[in-house]
C-alpha cells in the first residue's frame, strides 16, 4: 500500500476530499463530508490514517480507499480552520537528506584523484 501512496495526492476543499494519482492527475477516491462546508485541513499521518477536518467536524480516512474509518464532532470546540499536527513516524525529509549526503561523500571520493 505504501508504494502506492507514495504516487497520491490528496486535496482538500468546500467539505470535499479527492485522492489524484500525481502521475496522470486521474480522480482515484473522492470524499465528501457529511458535516460541515468550507476549508478542509489535511493529515497524513501513515498509510492507514488520512485526518480531515471540515469546520471543526474531525474524520480519519482510508487514505487508499477514502473510506471513513472514524468520526468526531468534537463538540463545544467551535468551528473554522483546524491545525492539525501529528507526531510519530520519522520525516520523509530525514531518508532524502541522507540520501544526498551519501551521493555528496560518493561524488567527493570519486573525485579525489589517486
Amino acid at each position: 500500500m505504501e508504494g502506492r501512496l507514495r504516487n497520491l495526492v490528496f486535496t482538500g476543499f468546500n467539505k470535499h476530499v479527492i485522492a489524484l494519482d500525481q502521475n496522470t492527475g486521474e480522480i482515484l477516491w473522492a470524499w465528501v463530508s457529511p458535516k460541515g462546508s468550507g476549508y478542509v485541513s489535511l493529515l497524513l499521518t501513515d498509510e492507514q490514517h488520512l485526518i480531515v477536518s471540515v469546520s471543526g467536524y474531525t474524520y480519519c480516512l482510508d487514505p487508499g480507499t477514502g473510506h471513513q474509518r472514524w468520526f468526531n464532532e468534537l463538540s463545544g470546540y467551535g468551528v473554522g480552520v483546524a491545525s492539525i499536527v501529528s507526531y510519530g513516524k520519522q520525516s520523509s525529509v530525514q531518508p532524502l537528506m541522507a540520501a544526498a549526503a551519501e551521493d555528496a561523500a560518493a561524488a567527493s571520493s570519486a573525485a579525489t584523484p589517486l
